[in-house]
């Protein structure tokens, strides 16, 4: 399933959205799963997160730890996605 989503989503996306997708990301939750279909599937473990959720503006809510992985969808998506 991973691999149809990889193979599909920068078409299916540029259709609907008018613009490219360079990678794929996502958020494992470690106290609950281990992320084995992702590693199956190639994807990059980037590493932890810091328990906090992104409207933490506060840095009070905490949540739990997830990993983060990371899945490029074209050789080069570090150029593509730096604008320096």
């Amino acid at each position: 399933m991973l691999g149809l989503i990889a193979r599909r989503i920068r078409a299916d996306w540029q259709a609907k959205y008018g613009h490219p997708v360079y990678a794929l990301e996502t958020f494992v939750d470690r106290a609950r799963f281990r992320g084995a279909c992702y590693q199956a599937a190639n994807w990059v473990r980037l590493g932890p997160t810091q328990g906090r959720t992104r409207n933490d503006r506060e840095r009070s809510i905490r949540t739990s730890v997830k990993d983060v992985y990371l899945y490029p969808l074209i050789k080069d998506f570090r150029r593509e996605l730096c604008t320096c």
